[in-house]
């Protein structure tokens, strides 16, 4: 998400902080570029207006044309707008309520209000602890309850038995009644949708929200349809209320005006993001970390999130100690890529490193991506064990065997070989750094004994090491050229 609008941003700022100084000519030009930037990313214009108007008064003034790095300090300006322009931090949904608490999701037809709803609760039940029902109120579309049933065995939580022939209010009560007898703590009640608005749905909707009285309803709605998705968004606040917006298909939007456009035009802070299609891909939203990312900034708080909550933690402690001890193989090696793909597409891992906008080019070069990663496993898993253990004994006739039995090229294994004795040259030097006490208080932090992530931190996962040389960011993949 972002893509096009982080490019362009990043090249008005990158002119911005070459000068020594600025001129007030100046800052109305990168202005003016801003604009554009941002009406091309499909921000509505009454946000643009406001946004540059805001950001220009405090850019030109006298402690930012005269500071010591008035390119960065300008930098800073637009990010605080921007944050100002997504929302403030307080998105956390809203639980403050006497049990069963009542989520009401709403929205058009093909939005991914059922899919959302399970991931919702999936959140719930991990972050909050909470007992979760969810509840379809959709009689409408073709085994949409069913489809909600399917889900929450997924998520492991439990769904309001069907009744056929029901009608959505008497639903929407009957899921009260049963969460108050089952001591549940949130009832997620997924209502039907149209494909288009209509006073019907709106009716509906509003009969559902009086009954159940929720402590949030939240539209759900497509980043991919721009500002079609801002229009209803608008529409359902002014004829139900919405409290929030839950932005789906994020992933598939290059663009991302829709997502800067929702707070400003309906007062309603965007709460949860889908990223990806697997039901635990969904994330809170962050207003400063969003617009990190846009800015080029990264978002590694959001990153550590990510691995603190896939990456296993006993199996990253025992790698941990042996890579302080200098030790690593192919086992540990394919157990790091494993854990790569536990914490999700690569492309949106990638996205959270700062500065990496910039280097797209040299990214798509080396093909780095979801497939890379899999070729890399389908190698090692074409390995003997003694042959992983001990990557010396493979010599020219094993090469050949193994590029055989995971379908690749003896280049291929060649090249894997490389990268994990780069890989295990950087981990020696960690091991050697360890036995002078110079880790020990870091052990814990980058994935020691106690730590969330793999040993090394981001270094410690194999894939990414060319992205910053050896040691800089995660090992694994080729070298880029400078």
């Amino acid at each position: 998400m972002f893509e096009s609008l982080q490019s362009r941003l990043g090249g008005i700022f990158d002119k911005l902080t070459k000068r020594g100084s600025l001129s007030e000519a100046d800052v109305s030009e990168a202005m003016r570029e801003v604009r554009v930037a941002l009406l091309e990313a499909d921000v509505a214009l009454s946000v643009v207006k406001d946004f540059v108007k805001k950001a220009k008064e405090k850019a030109i003034g006298e402690e930012v044309l005269k500071g010591i790095n008035p390119g960065q300090m300008v930098i800073k300006i637009v990010h605080d707008c921007m944050v100002e322009m997504l929302g403030s931090d307080d998105t956390a949904i809203n639980l403050k309520a006497v049990p069963p608490v009542a989520i009401l999701m709403v929205g058009l037809q093909g939005a991914g209000k059922t899919t959302t709803s399970a991931k919702i609760g999936l959140m719930l039940k991990k972050k909050e602890r909470k007992k979760v029902l969810l509840a379809s109120l959709d009689v409408y579309r073709p085994a949409a309850q069913q489809q909600l049933e399917v889900l929450a065995k997924q998520a492991e939580l439990s769904s309001l038995p069907i009744v056929f022939g029901e009608q959505p209010v008497a639903i929407a009560k009957r899921a009260m009644v049963e969460a108050r007898k089952g001591g549940y703590d949130v009832v997620i009640l997924d209502t039907a949708g149209r494909l288009h608005i209509d006073e019907k749905l709106m009716d509906e909707v509003a009969q559902v929200r009086d009954v159940a009285n929720p402590a949030e309803t939240l539209l759900v709605t497509d980043a991919m349809t721009g500002q079609d998705s801002v229009n209803v968004a608008k529409e359902f606040n002014d004829k139900i209320g919405i409290t929030g917006i839950a932005l789906t298909r994020v992933d598939g939007d290059a663009r991302g005006g829709a997502a800067l456009s929702m707070k400003e035009v309906t007062g309603a802070p965007i709460k949860v993001m889908g990223v990806g299609e697997k039901i635990d891909e969904l994330e809170a939203f962050h207003a400063d970390r969003v617009a990190g990312r846009i800015l080029g900034m990264g978002d590694v708080v959001s990153l550590v999130e990510k691995a603190q909550e896939t990456i296993e933690q006993d199996k990253a402690e025992a790698l941990a100690k042996r890579v302080m001890k200098g030790l690593f193989t192919l086992e540990d090696m394919l157990e790091q890529l494993n854990q790569i793909r536990k914490m999700g597409d690569v492309d949106g891992l990638l996205g959270m490193l700062p500065g990496i906008g910039k280097m797209k080019k040299q990214l798509a070069e080396a093909k780095v991506d979801d497939k890379m990663i899999a070729r890399q496993q389908a190698i090692i898993l074409s390995m003997t064990v003694k042959e992983r253990q001990n990557p010396k004994i493979i010599k020219a006739s094993r090469r050949q065997r193994i590029a055989a039995g995971c379908g690749l090229t003896v280049q291929d294994v060649n090249k894997l070989l490389k990268q994990y004795q780069q890989t295990a040259t950087v981990m020696k030097k960690v091991g050697k750094m360890n036995k002078k006490g110079l880790l020990g208080k870091l052990g814990g932090m980058m994935g020691g004994p106690g730590g969330a992530m793999p040993p090394g931190g981001l270094n410690g996962l194999p894939g990414l090491d060319g992205l910053g040389g050896q040691g800089g960011l995660p090992p694994g993949l080729p070298p880029f050229k400078k």
